[in-house]
């Protein structure tokens, strides 16, 4: 089989959801909409968590992370597909290919793991409220923020190195919205085979044991709740959960079909929609799931935008 040179060459196509489409324009209006929504609401929340001091507690704390995370997830797909597609240059450069998977790959990682540690604070906030300061304190908070980005950061640093060293065939048309690793790999001209079972357990390991200590925390959240005696303190804490539970359950669900499931269950155009699931739909979602429909924050946002116009009118 004849090889070609992805750094001398002119790189490779990103054959997106976009391309793939019945109504790509449509569909490219709809993904501009949402990208729009999470730099809003994701950057509206740091900045009430940022500028509020009755926020900087744990809980806004981590949910600040997650908005810093999903604010350049986005940022790092969505401007490229859009422009590729109003340009009709689907065109991507065998260097920011990688410089692309080697920061999906870490935002995705440190999100995984951040999930699971927000999980575990409101889990001690519900469950063991009398403690949550000390289960809590800013040094176990620090250090949980830190290993999700260091490990994030380390696993896409051997995903990025080692997928690119591949010698990859004529055909140049990634089938995705970005260069992610799966497409990559049936790109390549080389058996691949050992390093795809490496990945298929790096990510059971990187996954599962996340989503069982959400499930964990959540169905012990569920057991206090139900012994609450307010019907309406029970019955928003249920809908809270389970607004929590379905936005980590589509989360979870696309990056688990991505790395786990066997490639031959799943073709590229149902990656690509998984990969607008999980770069486009839950960076929108995260902040009006868990933050904006919250009275503090509600508050804060209040407090914040009052303070602005203040000062506006003083000038």
């Amino acid at each position: 089989m004849e090889f070609w040179n992805s750094t001398l060459r002119n790189g490779f196509i990103l054959v997106g959801i976009l391309d793939d489409s019945g109504s790509p324009e449509l569909l490219c209006a709809t993904i501009t909409a949402l990208y729009f929504l999470a730099l809003t609401s994701n950057g509206l929340l740091l900045l009430v968590i940022t500028m509020d001091v009755q926020l900087h507690v744990p809980m806004y704390l981590l949910l600040g992370q997650l908005s810093l995370i999903d604010f350049f997830l986005t940022s790092v797909v969505v401007p490229k597909a859009v422009m590729d597609f109003l340009l009709r240059d689907n065109t991507i450069s065998f260097g920011e290919c990688a410089l692309q998977m080697f920061l999906t790959l870490t935002l995705g990682g440190a999100e995984d793991l951040l999930l699971a540690f927000m999980s575990y604070d409101r889990y001690v906030a519900i469950c063991h409220p009398l403690n949550y300061m000390i289960f809590m304190r800013p040094s176990i908070c620090w250090l949980g923020i830190a290993t999700s980005w260091i490990l994030g950061f380390l696993s896409a640093l051997g995903y990025t190195t080692y997928t690119m060293q591949y010698p990859f065939c004529k055909s140049r048309e990634i089938l995705d919205l970005f260069c992610e690793l799966t497409p990559l790999l049936k790109m390549a001209c080389a058996d691949t085979s050992r390093y795809e079972l490496m990945v298929y357990v790096m990510g059971v390991t990187f996954l599962i044991p996340p989503v069982a200590a959400i499930l964990a925390s959540y169905t012990l959240i569920l057991f206090t709740v139900l012994r609450m005696p307010s019907n309406e303190g029970r019955k928003k804490a249920l809908v809270t959960c389970s607004s929590h539970l379905t936005v980590v359950g589509l989360y979870y669900g696309a990056l688990m079909v991505m790395y786990i499931l066997p490639s031959s269950f799943h073709s590229p155009k149902q990656d690509n929609i998984l990969s607008f699931f999980y770069t486009i739909v839950t960076p929108a979602l995260n902040p009006l799931i868990y933050s904006l429909r919250n009275r503090e924050v509600i508050g804060a946002l209040r407090r914040v935008l009052g303070k602005e116009f203040s000062l506006k009118s003083t000038w």
